[in-house]
């Protein structure tokens, strides 16, 4: 009699994703060099990331199951926040879980939470600067993430509400971070089938209040808003959502491609954009290589809104003789002579 099927499909998303990442080693070592037929490769380090919830507690499990088995090292990270009174003890907690399932290294990250923008971004800007740094450190090919189907869905309806475009609501990509470096088995299961994985295995989880802390955005969105859509759309919103998510990603990676290319052709001679020419572009191009071009001269991704462009883009479409648009990071843009400069002001 094989496993219960929650588990059976925990295992199957992270076996599929080590696989690949296996296959991206390959290739990348392949391409650096050929190596010598005595000389031994070491076994690529896969780390998780574990809150202690639900659903990085069976990514943990299944990792812990199936890297053995394909010759990784599998390790844990859990960051502690300290934004809650115990914090330290229950991240301690989690490592002894982590080291119960047989993944070493097993280690909690204390990180301090800032404010910009908001209690949420800075809490997650934190911890991906500390598993950033624990990848680093240990030398890991790659850190698991346990964002499951529901999330994505969260991450859609999120991006759907800012109007930030097509990119916000590709949601998370199963692949991301410097080199690949995140990966996200379970953006195809449901949140119910991680939680009935822990259940059989007997695996303790811990709820974290703030999921559930009215306080914070998403917290409302998964117990009102998800609830509300389905009580009047019907059952399967979560996976309408999650299927959002990719098309739209698609998209969003072939006009990111088509205005890299497209990028060349509406500079001139001293690099500078040229009005009539980006005029000639599509909309969703034009605006992908000013975003582009405002990032480079300094302006923080993060802090550059769907608003900032649509002003930039003005000085392409709607030229009145309007003056500079200041923009995020000191970044100034204006027209002159025909020509777009956008630069450190």
């Amino acid at each position: 009699m094989g496993p219960h099927p929650a588990v059976a499909a925990i295992r199957l998303a992270v076996r599929r994703v080590l696989h690949d990442l296996l296959t991206d080693l390959s290739r990348t070592s392949e391409e650096a060099r050929e190596p010598s037929r005595h000389e031994r490769t070491p076994s690529p380090l896969v780390l998780v990331a574990c809150s202690g919830g639900a659903d990085s507690m069976a990514l943990a499990s299944a990792l812990a199951f199936e890297a053995p088995k394909l010759g990784i090292r599998a390790g844990g990270i859990t960051v502690d926040h300290g934004l809650q009174l115990g914090s330290d003890l229950r991240a301690e907690e989690v490592v002894l879980r982590l080291r119960e399932l047989g993944l070493d290294p097993a280690e909690s990250i204390a990180v301090t939470v800032g404010r910009e923008g908001g209690p949420e971004a800075a809490a997650r800007d934190a911890r991906y600067a500390a598993l950033d740094t624990a990848a680093e450190r240990h030398g890991a090919a790659a850190v698991l993430l346990g964002h499951t189907r529901d999330d994505q869905a969260e991450t859609v309806l999120l991006g759907l509400a800012r109007g930030s475009g097509i990119r916000s609501l590709s949601g998370m990509a199963a692949v991301s971070g410097a080199g690949g470096r995140y990966r996200r088995p379970f953006l195809h299961l449901d949140r119910q089938t991680a939680r009935k994985a822990c259940m059989v295995q007997a695996l303790p989880v811990w709820d974290d209040p703030h999921n559930a802390d009215p306080a914070y955005t998403r917290s409302r969105l998964r117990h009102e808003g998800l609830p509300a859509l389905e009580k009047a759309l019907g059952k399967g919103v979560v996976e309408a959502l999650a299927r959002t998510a990719q098309l739209s990603r698609d998209d969003a990676d072939a006009l990111d491609a088509w205005a890299g290319q497209a990028e060349a052709s509406v500079r001139d001679a001293t690099g500078l954009l040229e009005c009539a020419k980006l005029y000639a572009l599509p909309p969703a191009v034009r605006r992908r290589i000013l975003r582009r071009a405002a990032i480079e001269a300094g302006a923080p991704a993060g802090s550059l809104f769907a608003r900032h462009i649509e002003e930039v883009d003005r000085l392409i479409t709607g030229w009145r003789g309007q003056g500079a648009i200041n923009l995020p990071g000191k970044v100034v843009a204006q027209r002159q002579g025909g020509r777009l400069v956008i630069r450190q002001g």
